[in-house]
């Protein structure tokens, strides 16, 4: 169809023919996933596969990875997957031993290890640390293993000194918890302590105190220390222990993007009043605000995108004098902010390409730009410990890494630190680095760059908006319209797709003389919230339109062809190369289409998709229906299109989107004579992967269907 024609109707209450496939662990949706597994796996592999795999792998698996760390204390932690390692190791080094070409670390927890001595499967899902008394060492840390690599998590205390879980210390069933530490025998907890504990969208809505020695059930006896009613995405209570600064903080996530968030006061809950779509963070005595539709006060208008600095104590007493430290432009985005000690980080994007800013407070917020961003790549800084207190450099505090990627280039991690002109923090006229960032480490290349080219383009969508895409293939490439192209995007809750290196894209798709290409489309956050709410809800088809002109203007570069372009995308993503298919089937000759939401009649009735309705619409309203059923594929096949070539993949334990609407599309399909591959892991969560074998097969597979679509070799 063309991008001014009328969507496919459907009716108001269209009859669902697999809703059996909704009974996730249910012995027939199983079999049924099982049966297609197996058809799948026949098609796909064979030698060349097999090959093609192992290299994916190769790179996922390689010992010359950058150990990426965080600083806790006087140790750099990390959480490594390799092929001895599959479930991976929670380890430690100190710096000195971090700079070295071969660090020697400490391992925390082996998860194979234990796995194999409890019997049970688990994955790892992060830790959360107690930040200790000054001068003290780190201790306690409560660790959080997924049984499934879904969100659901069980949590279990672990001695930082001792090196193990502590006995009889504190330990949560899974669940999809929420936690804070208060101090060394107190926790902040929201989690599932039965009926009326959860909201809609499966996220806890009740904090309460959790001391050590008592249990689950002794917690849901007690009243909230803070609660928000069920129809909210989420509520809860974290703890600042910064000195000087300690406070405890509750949010109330009305939805994706309104939220209201409290300060205890003498044991009230007080509301930082500013509008709910305002973002809200803290620091020290600062607290920073970034509207996300424009907002006026004090008699200033103030745009959408725009970062404000006021005193807390101040903003509390009744002032808005706010000051605006950063102010977007047409083309310019603020993606991000890190405080160290003295200093604010701003990560901007300017097209698409990354530019730094650094802020110091003390000389009234005077700006500088940190030269360290070549153009077409992302940069980020952000602090390594702001409240590093290392008596050996007072200036500690103010340190920062700096990670630099592109498409052709690897990441490299640097280390710097900021200060004024006289060397020391909060001192400046303007912020300067108070050394040169050193190269900490460089990953390698997994395939030659030196044959390729990162362009950026700008297609014209419907309505005449410029949409930016990158462009990534061999610096000799034919414009003749045959070059097997892939195009990426999402184009939702305001994710900006950002130049990055994949060394398993060099090798599935550049290599093999492919064209990867990477659209900007609106719903995203490349040029700031304006970007994203253009595209929400009954104006999603915004990011549909931009997606298609991209895919046109591809064509009419002749860069690919229709029949030679295949797209690929997960979750929103999903949704979005399912709206490729459906609404748009003659622009592609192949569609991969990931862990989805598909379905959109029901998609607020399956796993977390209640917490999305800000973004896409309630179907449960008329006349919000009316707009959310030209966007749903699963209610736009019809019998007399050819279709793409068509890859869904999902997983059994996604928690978060759910594998059923995957299922009941390519079921659909099926029913309907339309050619569909289907693929569902069993386990991994909404990356669909938990481990580095998981995830090489998941990329390979997507990537080699495509290939063979476009080659016409299926």
């Amino acid at each position: 169809m063309t991008d001014t024609a009328a969507p496919p109707t459907i009716s108001e209450q269209p009859a669902d023919e697999f809703l059996w496939l909704e009974d996730i662990h249910g012995d027939d949706a199983m079999a049924w996933v099982r049966e297609r597994n197996a058809r799948t796996d026949a098609a796909l592999v064979n030698p060349a596969y097999s090959a093609l795999e192992a290299s994916v792998l190769q790179v996922l698996d390689s010992a010359d990875r950058i150990p990426m760390v965080s600083k806790r204390g006087s140790w750099y932690y990390n959480f490594w997957r390799d092929e001895a390692n599959p479930r991976g190791l929670w380890r430690r080094t100190t710096w000195d031993s971090y700079l070295s070409s071969s660090p020697s670390w400490d391992v925390l927890l082996d998860v194979d290890a234990l796995c194999a001595s409890s019997g049970e499967d688990w994955f790892w899902a992060g830790a959360s640390f107690l930040r200790p008394a000054p001068g003290e060492d780190y201790r306690h840390a409560m660790v959080a293993l997924s049984p499934d690599g879904g969100d659901a998590v069980a949590y279990r205390e672990f001695d930082l000194a001792t090196l193990g879980f502590v006995a009889g210390g504190f330990e949560l069933p899974t669940a999809k918890t929420r936690l804070s530490w208060l101090d060394a025998d107190t926790l902040y907890v929201g989690t599932d302590t039965g009926a009326g504990s959860m909201t809609a969208s499966s996220y806890p809505a009740a904090t309460r105190v959790l001391r050590r020695g008592e249990s689950l059930a002794d917690l849901a006896e007690k009243e909230p220390l803070f609660s928000v009613p069920l129809d909210h995405i989420s509520g809860g209570v974290t703890h600042s222990s910064t000195p000087g600064f300690e406070r405890d903080v509750a949010y109330d996530a009305l939805d994706f993007f309104n939220s209201r968030t409290f300060l205890r006061v003498d044991g009230d809950w007080v509301h930082i009043d500013v509008p709910d779509d305002m973002s809200v963070s803290l620091h020290h005595e600062w607290l920073l605000l970034r509207p996300r539709t424009d907002w006026t006060v004090a008699g200033t208008s103030h745009a959408a995108g725009t970062l404000l600095a006021i005193g807390l104590d101040a903003f509390m007493a009744g002032s808005r004098e706010v000051r605006t430290i950063f102010a977007p432009t047409a083309a310019q985005s603020l993606q991000s902010w890190s405080w160290t000690r003295d200093f604010l980080l701003l990560n901007l994007l300017a097209d698409v390409s990354s530019k730094i800013l650094v802020l110091d407070p003390a000389a009234d917020w005077a700006a500088s730009e940190l030269d360290a961003c070549p153009p077409l790549h992302s940069v980020d800084a952000y602090a390594v410990d702001d409240e590093d207190a290392d008596p050996e450099n007072p200036n500690a505090g103010n340190d920062y890494w700096l990670v630099a990627t592109g498409f052709l280039t690897p990441s490299t991690v640097y280390r710097g630190t900021l200060a004024g002109p006289g060397g020391t923090g909060g001192a400046s006229a303007a912020p300067v680095a108070g050394e040169v960032a050193a190269l900490v480490r460089e990953a390698p290349s997994f395939f030659n760059a030196e044959n390729y080219s990162v362009e950026q383009h700008f297609a014209v969508s419907a309505d005449g908006t410029r949409v930016p895409y990158f462009q990534v293939g061999p610096k000799d490439l034919v414009l003749d319209g045959g070059n097997p192209t892939l195009l990426s995007g999402y184009g939702g809750f305001e994710v900006s797709r950002t130049p990055a290196y994949s060394g398993a894209v060099g090798r599935s798709w550049l290599e093999r003389g492919g064209v990867f290409v990477v659209a900007n489309i609106r719903g995203g956050g490349e040029y700031g919230p304006s970007w994203h709410t253009a595209a929400l809800q009954e104006n999603r088809h915004r990011a549909y339109e931009d997606f298609a002109a991209v895919a046109r203007d591809l064509s009419a570069r002749k860069v690919a062809s229709p029949s030679r372009l295949g797209c690929a995308g997960g979750s929103n993503g999903g949704l979005l190369v399912g709206n490729m298919l459906t609404h748009y089937p003659e622009l592609f000759g192949a569609v991969s289409c990931g862990v989805p939401l598909l379905d959109m009649r029901r998609y607020t009735k399956l796993s977390a998709g209640a917490s999305w309705i800000a973004e896409y619409g309630d179907p449960d309203a008329p006349e919000q229906w009316e707009f959310i059923k030209t966007f749903s594929p699963y209610h736009l096949l019809r019998a007399d299109v050819e279709y793409p070539a068509t890859f869904i993949w999902t997983a059994t334990s996604d928690d978060r989107v759910g594998p059923v609407q995957a299922r009941k599309m390519a079921a659909r399909m099926e029913s309907m004579r339309i050619p569909v591959w289907f693929h569902e892991a069993l386990e991994g969560g909404h990356a669909g992967a938990g481990n580095n074998v998981q995830a090489a097969r998941l990329h390979s597979a997507s990537h080699e269907f495509l290939w063979r679509a476009l080659n016409g070799q299926l």
